[in-house]
């Protein structure tokens, strides 16, 4: 990836502020600890997370990893070997046979991709006191969640500088056990856990290692203990008496064999500015250098972009649990737009986010909390480029570039074909297709490589590159392609067959169908977009192939159909908008250059139903509705999340109202809906408050970037609103508002001042 984005305008404004100030604030903060993990306040670097409790009796950070994944027996799962017969259920589809694509598996059982899990909790034990004026919060600005009760300080973070899970405690007490401990919900009975303490001149060196039941695979955590305090064992863990202050340095892996603690000590000694920290001045000391290293790289990315809703001072000083009670509150939106930002920065680095971001304290984890590519991964990313956070690209980029030769085995094994198709489910190691079943026919689901893709491109049209590994894998789509689309229909347009909408079926056939809408877009898409990346004999090729798929359906009811296939009646209520891929992300349906088709997808958006209010579902529904310009559709989407109890007290949301199946759709894709509200752009055109809801009659939202190279800062009343664009890169574009079109030059360091008259 190339292009760094610049800092914010406020780096040194207080997350958690009183509240009585006139600038929102950039944390939320609790009077009381955690009674559940879920409402466990988050830190992350992208690669380890922490959930913390913040009591001071029984202070439990959970400890996550990115690539913790339990061992099922499916790692070595092969992607169905169906090439041989995809001839015939192409012949029968296309004939008419509805059903010809039940039997079109190779009868294995539906097998979940290895589950997500946490590590540990580290655990600190001290005789109970009454509480003196708790409270904790947690900074956004530095990723930092601290506890205060009395004279007792606890702060815990996990540095990106240096990959560690860093807690730090003033005032422990006079007596504290420190522990390890594996005994978290849904641990399975026979996991085999070694727990080892030994004493070193800091303090001591804790060790947990967990061997999978029936695997060969481990996981081992190291914690370093720095103490100015008296360290007994008091297995299986420590006791430490005296101590003013304490210092953790925590870490986890994955791995095969037996790891070296030694080596594991080393590494952490490495991180502490002196080679033995002292009394608390020097373990402090310790600390400080440690946050100064991490926060230098945090704050800046997460204050790039900053949203100002001119809320009420009084309700911007209530704790989280009182605010989500607010819904119809700016507030609440300006908290939730932080702390979807933070939370999504903070979940992004080895990989992007998972269905449970990069936490989770139970194993037990909903849909193997692994990486769903069919619509949650994708929304859960959609505001990285506008929202100025290249950190999220690169861990999407990293996902997938590590698994293109499993998308390859994929388009041989299952169409014969050269070229690249992804899965619709991956635990982050294999991107091999082996989650399908007869309702979840996703091994014929081809338009996920696109979909994937489709954030990097829209990275180096933002920053004015081109990633060489994108143009490769965007070639290697493209010719899936070719050798896929060989079946005609009776007009001579190309046919996708078999093709699926995920995760939809018509009401009068089987799951597995002809030319879905979005199989359409994704595969016209793919093709062009290959085309602009590789100029020559190769590109007139594709946009040929491109154009001969046929046009979109407008059914009966005047939507537009999921289905282009004619006989295919539409299944309204459904939590996914597959059928309007055209329309979000992509730019192929839109109310200016292809007005007609816009409107038959507002009307397939009218007739569209929430079937199950899956989070996910209502703001998907609310970025097609912002780019149709429909903001009271996108209005009251938001108003179904805020007021449906998504929300934990951590504010990271559930998958279902009344905070059900703890997940992070609601929580990641929230700032991208607000932002599709307010501006659009592509290479070519600049769209300004295309669908601002009647309730956000105020706000400053600064520091957005454009697919054609400038950073935009918008300020708006009932009175107008000031646009300032500051382009890197000279270009002419169409200006689009409320007012009409007309076009803009934009010079490269430049700025522009825009002023719109009231809407």
């Amino acid at each position: 990836m190339t292009g760094q984005a610049r800092p914010g305008p406020h780096p040194d404004r207080p997350a958690t502020q009183g509240g009585h100030g006139s600038a929102p604030v950039h944390g939320t903060w609790e009077p009381r600890p955690a009674a559940r993990w879920e409402d466990a306040f988050l830190s992350g670097n992208g690669t380890h997370g922490a959930m913390v409790f913040g009591d001071p009796d029984d202070d439990r950070v959970i400890v996550n990893h990115h690539r913790l994944v339990r061992p099922n027996g499916s790692s070595e799962a092969r992607p169905p070997e169906l090439a041989a017969r995809l001839a015939d259920v192409q012949d029968r589809l296309l004939a008419g046979d509805v059903a010809a694509g039940e039997d079109f598996t190779d009868g294995r059982p539906l097998l979940w991709v290895q589950p997500f899990h946490p590590a540990f909790q580290v655990r600190l034990r001290r005789p109970a006191e009454e509480p003196r004026g708790h409270r904790r919060e947690s900074d956004f600005t530095t990723g930092v969640v601290r506890a205060v009760s009395g004279d007792r300080r606890a702060e815990v973070f996990v540095s990106r500088a240096d990959d560690v899970i860093t807690q730090y405690v003033r005032a422990p007490g006079p007596a504290t056990e420190v522990t390890l401990d594996h005994r978290l919900p849904g641990a399975p009975a026979d996991l085999a856990v070694e727990h080892g303490a030994v004493h070193t001149p800091e303090g001591a060196l804790l060790t947990l290692r967990a061997r999978y039941p029936g695997s060969d695979l481990a996981y081992t955590g190291v914690t370093l203990l720095v103490t100015d305090g008296t360290v007994r064992p008091a297995l299986p863990g420590v006791r430490v008496d005296g101590a003013r202050s304490m210092l953790l340095l925590t870490r986890v892996r994955r791995h095969r064999g037996d790891p070296d603690a030694l080596a594991e000590l080393r590494a952490l000694r490495e991180l502490l500015p002196e080679a033995r920290p002292g009394g608390p001045e020097d373990i402090e000391h310790a600390y400080t250098h440690l946050l100064a290293r991490h926060t230098a790289l945090h704050r800046a990315a997460y204050l790039r972009v900053t949203l100002d809703l001119g809320a009420d001072p009084a309700e911007r000083a209530l704790p989280g649990s009182e605010l989500v009670l607010r819904p119809k509150s700016p507030a609440l939106l300006e908290r939730l737009f932080a702390a979807g930002r933070y939370h999504l920065l903070s979940a992004s680095g080895t990989l992007p986010p998972r269905l449970t971001g990069l936490w989770t304290g139970d194993w037990d984890t909903a849909w193997s909390g692994a990486f769903t590519t069919d619509a949650n991964l994708n929304l859960q990313t959609a505001s990285a480029a506008a929202a100025a956070l290249p950190e999220v690209t690169e861990a999407h980029a990293a996902l997938v570039h590590g698994q293109l030769p499993h998308w390859r085995d994929n388009a041989r094994a299952v169409f014969g074909a050269r070229g690249v198709v992804a899965p619709a489910h991956t635990d982050g190691e294999s991107g091999h297709i082996r989650h399908l079943s007869r309702a979840y026919p996703l091994h014929v689901w081809t338009a996920g490589a696109d979909w994937l893709l489709k954030p990097l491109v829209d990275h180096d049209e933002t920053h004015g590159g081109r990633d060489p590994r994108l143009a490769a894998a965007l070639a290697e789509t493209a010719r899936f392609y070719e050798d896929f689309l060989t079946r005609t229909d009776a007009d001579g347009h190309l046919v996708i067959v078999p093709s699926y909408s995920p995760e939809n079926r018509p009401a009068n056939a089987g799951w597995i169908t002809v030319n879905a809408a979005m199989d359409l877009s994704a595969a016209r898409h793919a093709l062009r977009t290959a085309a602009a990346y590789h100029p020559g004999p190769d590109a007139e090729r594709r946009l040929a192939l491109a154009d001969r798929l046929p046009p979109h359906r407008v059914n009966s009811d005047g939507a537009l159909a999921e289905w282009a296939w004619p006989g295919l009646d539409d299944t309204y209520d459904h939590r996914h908008l597959s059928h309007l891929y055209g329309v979000w992300p992509l730019d192929e349906i839109n109310p200016y250059d292809t007005p007609g088709l816009a409107a038959a997808a507002r009307r397939a958006l009218e007739l569209r139903g929430a079937e199950n209010d899956s989070a996910h579902g209502h703001l998907h529904h609310a970025l097609v509705a912002a780019r149709l310009r429909d903001a009271g559709r996108v209005a009251r989407a938001l108003d179904n999340v805020l007021a449906g109890d998504y929300f934990h007290v951590s504010l990271m949301s559930g998958h279902y109202p009344n905070r059900h199946v703890y997940n992070a759709d609601a929580a990641h894709t929230l700032p991208a809906v607000v932002i599709e509200a307010l501006l659009q752009s592509t290479p070519r055109r600049l769209v300004l408050f295309p669908a601002l809801p009647a309730s956000l009659p105020n706000g400053e939202l600064r520091g957005l970037r454009t697919r054609f190279g400038a950073e935009a800062d918008l300020t708006w009343t009932p009175d107008g609103a000031t646009v300032v664009l500051r382009p890197g890169r000279t270009c002419r574009i169409e200006l689009r508002t409320s007012a009409g079109a007309r076009p803009l030059s934009l010079s490269a360091g430049e700025d522009r001042v825009l002023t719109l008259k009231p809407r």
